[in-house]
């Protein structure tokens, strides 16, 4: 990071408290007295898809966890704790794991490159791609067929985020909470409800079935 990059954000902050300021003056008061977000946003570490930006979110109504494309793996303590937070404490009412077309870490788990590290977590993505391995190969075109994976990828997210102990007591207590798959487009700025929403296990089973068994 150069100097003059690293100073101008300094300067942003200060620009930015100033003009909230100019808006509310409590607006940092009011921040601090805690946080009621509606909220639990899964998305891609991409710096490209920033969560409140998309969705013209204010600061305390999205609680936010990324990671690389958007994984929901049953190991991860951090997006577990992250989820068991939102869920049992915030008391959020909606998830939404959110791919994005063009996303680095699929676009890698569709080779076989070794890059370093990231292998480790970029197997869990080509876990997906092997589960849906025929259907993606029937796209002749690679983008075609990357879009498609970014897609599936995102609704296995969601598959696997509703069969977290976290997500199946909310439901068995009787919470609100729905789950939803988006996909967000990069070159164009909308996102993509992909069709995986759902709030029971009843809808999971349903779902489930409308998308990958017709």
């Amino acid at each position: 990071m150069s100097n003059d990059f690293y100073k101008k954000i300094l300067d942003n902050n200060k620009k930015w408290v100033e003009s909230q300021l100019a808006i509310d003056v409590e607006y940092f008061k009011d921040l601090a007295k805690g946080q009621q977000p509606p909220l639990l946003w899964i998305g891609c570490s991409d710096s490209r898809v920033p969560a409140n930006e998309i969705i013209g979110a204010k600061p305390g109504e999205v609680f936010v966890h990324r990671n690389i494309a958007n994984m929901v793996i049953h190991s991860d303590m951090n997006m577990l704790s992250v989820l068991d937070y939102a869920v049992n404490v915030l008391k959020v009412k909606h998830v939404i794991v959110c791919g994005h077309y063009g996303c680095g870490g699929v676009k890698a788990a569709m080779g076989n490159q070794s890059i370093g590290l990231i292998d480790n977590w970029i197997r869990h993505i080509k876990d997906v791609y092997r589960l849906h391995e025929d259907y993606l190969n029937s796209f002749k075109d690679e983008d075609e067929r990357f879009n498609k994976f970014v897609e599936i990828n995102a609704q296995e997210q969601v598959f696997d985020l509703a069969k977290t102990s976290i997500v199946q007591g909310a439901w068995r207590n009787g919470q609100d909470l729905t789950l939803h798959g988006w996909t967000y487009g990069l070159n164009s700025g909308y996102v993509t409800d992909l069709g995986v929403n759902m709030s029971s296990n009843e809808e999971l089973d349903e779902v489930y079935r409308l998308k990958f068994t017709n």
